[in-house]
């Protein structure tokens, strides 16, 4: 009787263990840079009572600093810079004639990314909802 209890103790501290290995790597991957470059890019559309607000977080998750930026927001307008260090975020905003659809962004090192502006949920309570 004793031999069962000791079997499933050590079954289930196993398991704790194994989960633990696996979500401790999740997390880490997460933190530490896997790739030498690679970016996050999310443009938002923030819908105003009285206003339309656009803006682009862009994130350097690669190891090794992104030179070269090249932001086109559509609609002719583009902003260039220079450099991203890692782990560095920015936020930049398209000019306010622009028709916000989409943000297309190049860098040295095969960098593209192209994305469509998306709407963020709004909260009850918060401004604009």
């Amino acid at each position: 009787m004793v031999k069962n209890y000791t079997i499933l103790i050590a079954i289930v501290v196993g398991v704790i263990i194994l989960m633990s290995v696996v979500y401790g790597l999740d997390i880490i991957k997460m933190s530490i840079a896997t790739q030498d470059y690679a970016i996050f890019v999310d443009p938002i559309i923030d819908n105003q009572n009285l206003f339309i607000t656009g803006r682009v977080s862009i994130q350097n998750i690669g190891a090794k600093p992104l030179t070269n930026i090249h932001i086109n927001f559509g609609d002719g307008d583009i902003l260039d810079l220079k450099l991203i260090k890692p782990g560095a975020k920015i936020i930049v905003s398209p000019p306010t004639d622009n028709s916000m659809q989409f943000v297309m962004i190049t860098a040295d090192n095969d960098i593209f990314v192209n994305k469509a502006y998306r709407t963020p949920p709004k909260m009850v309570g918060m401004m604009g909802s």
